[in-house]
């Protein structure tokens, strides 16, 4: 009936809490056809997470669509398939669960769209103003936009909340990055938990005109600039010593040649930024996280200004 296609992210970029995000070109594929025994919903996935993601109602991307469908929207003639192909590691810091969570929105607006008028639903799940009324959700949903707007979106994005979400895409200069992802398991909740509730006054002038100085450096590709903009007090002081070897793996990304390295979103993986030398600050830092006793993997990955690919089967 529907397929939808969202790119990885990386959101924070070190100092821009919860702020920015930028578009990474590996993409999830979801696909939601109508098949099978009436009432039924049913996840097929197929890539990363394929042994351990739920293949029932509880999966995130089933959950977010059947808790969002409009009521009597919801097909009584015919059952739901979802088949979910994942190229973007689960738990990474990678933005997975927001294209999980951006799928399931799109496909409760495809129902309500086929409830209302079947020969329209693409151009009723495409418009505009319902792409707003999901962003407006899945930010909602995820508590904050950093991961969710550049995988709707895509590209470099600010964003911020006043009530309903602001977001402002930023024209960047397209690099490479490496993004390297120990097999640790570093839940979301634990990441917060592990903030303070407070900040000092030094620390939030650092982060703010450091997270300025990160985006005119991403605008313009002065990796002379982001590698001296890269320093965060908010987020990363409290969370990197939870993750066995990230410390270490920084070190070993700036060591291989990476002007600037960070975690990716809230963790555990982590993103370097270089213009040369990528497949060694990949394994630097795969090394690092070894002698910390994990095992890890790394893909060098473009930047994507793409976002959302929505089409038919």
């Amino acid at each position: 009936m529907i397929s939808v296609r969202l790119p990885a992210t990386s959101a924070n970029l070190g100092p821009g809490f919860d702020s920015m995000g930028l578009a990474l070109d590996l993409w999830n594929t979801f696909d939601l056809n109508l098949l099978g025994e009436p009432g039924t919903v049913t996840v097929r996935t197929e890539g990363e997470g394929a042994d351990w993601l739920p293949s029932d109602r509880t999966n995130l991307v089933a959950q977010t669509m059947i808790e969002e469908t409009w009521p009597g929207t919801m097909p009584t003639d015919l059952g739901i398939e979802i088949v979910c192909r994942n190229c973007i590691p689960a738990a990474s810091g990678m933005g997975s669960s927001s294209t999980a969570t951006l799928a399931g929105l799109i496909f409760a607006s495809a129902l309500a769209a086929r409830a209302n008028n079947p020969s329209q639903v693409l151009p009723a799940v495409k418009d505009p103003l319902n792409l707003e009324r999901v962003l407006a959700r899945a930010v909602k949903l995820e508590g904050h936009g950093d991961n969710v707007a550049p995988a709707l979106l895509g590209g470099l994005i600010l964003v911020a909340s006043n009530g309903s979400p602001i977001t402002k895409s930023v024209s960047f200069t397209p690099m490479e990055v490496v993004i390297c992802v120990p097999d640790f398991r570093f839940l979301t909740a634990e990441a917060r938990a592990a903030l303070p509730g407070e900040y000092s006054k030094a620390d939030t002038i650092h982060n703010i005109g450091h997270s300025l100085l990160v985006l005119e450096a991403l605008r313009t590709g002065n990796l002379g600039l982001l590698g001296r903009a890269m320093g965060d007090r908010i987020h990363e002081p409290f969370r990197m010593p939870l993750i066995p070897g990230a410390i270490q793996a920084r070190q070993a990304a700036h060591e291989a040649g990476a002007v600037a390295a960070c975690l990716s979103g809230a963790g555990p993986g982590m993103i370097a930024f270089a213009d040369r030398a990528h497949e060694q600050i990949g394994l630097a830092m795969q090394r690092a996280f070894a002698d910390s006793g994990l095992t890890a993997r790394h893909w060098t990955l473009k930047t994507s200004e793409q976002g959302a690919k929505i089409g038919s089967d």
